[in-house]
């Protein structure tokens, strides 16, 4: 049913990985991470390499992710982005790798939230593709 799954992971929130549906599916796995434009400056200034040495440690832990929950067989592509907004980038991604679906992770809303959307709400608005929003 479905060929391109794109994951979008927090990896401050590592619950949000779920690997089981590349796996019943037989789907090629993508796993994506999206740094903030403002969180990669200030990252950047703070290391004298500046976003690769980021983009490289954050690529290593989402291997160490992918190696903790055992899903290394998948051999799934890791995508190490940044941009304005966190929506935007896994809508774009979501185009490049031509996925079937994107599985995203959604908390419980802040008022802000209703105010202004969330990621998951824009992204199931906005994706070309089936979403499913985990929730824990």
């Amino acid at each position: 049913m479905y060929k391109n799954i794109l994951l979008a992971i927090d990896l401050n929130d590592e619950t949000s990985c779920r690997k089981e549906l590349a796996r019943t599916f037989g789907a090629r796995l993508h796993v994506l991470t999206v740094i903030r434009d403002v969180e990669a400056i200030v990252q950047a200034k703070a290391a004298t390499l500046g976003y690769d040495l980021i983009a490289t440690d954050l690529e290593n832990r989402i291997a160490a992710l992918i190696r903790r929950v055992n899903a290394s067989d998948l051999m799934p592509n890791i995508i190490v982005t940044h941009g304005a907004t966190i929506y935007a980038e896994i809508l774009g991604i979501a185009e490049e790798a031509e996925a079937d679906l994107v599985v995203v992770g959604s908390h419980r809303p802040a008022m802000k939230d209703y105010l202004l959307g969330t990621n998951a709400a824009r992204i199931v608005r906005h994706a070309h593709c089936s979403v499913l929003v985990a929730r824990d």
